[in-house]
Order: structure tokens, then sequence, then C-alpha cells
């Protein structure tokens, strides 16, 4: 019970957290797919919250949320499991993989990857997403600076 409210909790701070001017959401269209992402520092999540779902709140921490959809039969997206991999690279080519985790709550899937920033840093990321029995990955490339708070 603690760990889905936490869960529930994240994924409320996470899309509240899109309104703040460090935070950054986007989406790539696949046809039948979408990948959606949004990125923010970790020092965002309340300390509970935090705690809960085993993240660690830095200053030099952001965080990467990935989000496989696809559309329903009645046209609403809905969320799909499978698998994401990625890495992120700093100003001067630094390259770190990301280890991304699976959550699922009800029926939203959501996999979260932590990364070491140095404010400022443009960083790149590079994300393969691949639904649940689909043969294809998706790439996703973005870039996106975090500042400390």
């Amino acid at each position: 019970m603690m760990m889905t409210c936490s869960i529930t909790r994240l994924l409320t701070l996470t899309l509240g957290l899109l309104l703040f001017a460090q935070a950054q959401a986007g989406q790539e269209d696949f046809g039948d797919y979408q990948v959606h992402w949004s990125v923010f520092p970790s020092t965002f999540l309340d300390p509970e919250v935090a705690r809960a779902n085993n993240l660690q709140r830095s200053r030099g921490i952001g965080i990467i949320n990935i989000s496989i959809m696809t559309e329903g039969e009645h046209g609403q997206i809905r969320p799909v499991g499978g698998q994401v991999q990625g890495q992120v690279t700093n100003d001067i080519q630094q390259v770190n993989f990301l280890a991304f985790r699976r959550i699922q709550e009800g029926d939203a899937v959501y996999f979260i990857a932590q990364y070491q920033h140095r404010p400022g840093d443009l960083m790149t990321f590079n994300i393969t997403a691949r639904p649940t029995g689909h043969n294809r990955d998706l790439p996703v490339r973005f870039s996106h600076t975090l500042f400390n708070d």
C-alpha cells in the first residue's frame, strides 16, 4: 500500500513538475505507438517519495521518465509495457548508460532512470523503447539542460 501511494504521488508530482521551467516533457509519434518523456531535477521530489521509491535526491542528479503509449480501440491513449534502454551524453561527450527501472501501478507503466549532471550541462539523451510484442525499436533523441534549484 505504501509503495502504491508513493508511486501515485511520484506520478502526480512528475506531472505537476512539468509546469516548472526546468522540467521538460515531449513525445514522438511512431504510428501505432508514441514515446513520451519528461526530465526534471531529483530535488523536485518530495524526500518521502524519493525514499519510498529508492531514488536519490541531489543537486547533481536528474530524473528521466519514459512511457510507451498506444491508442486503444476507442481512441484513448493507454500505456503499454516493454523495454527501455538508453544513454546520456554531456557537453564534453562523456557517455553514461541509463539504468531504467520499470514501474507499474494499475494500468500505468513507466520507466525511470537517474543520471548525474553538472549545472548548465547540455545533456543529450538517446533512448530506445520497444513495446512488448513489437519487433521494432522506437528511437528517441532529445537534449535538455538542468540547473540547480
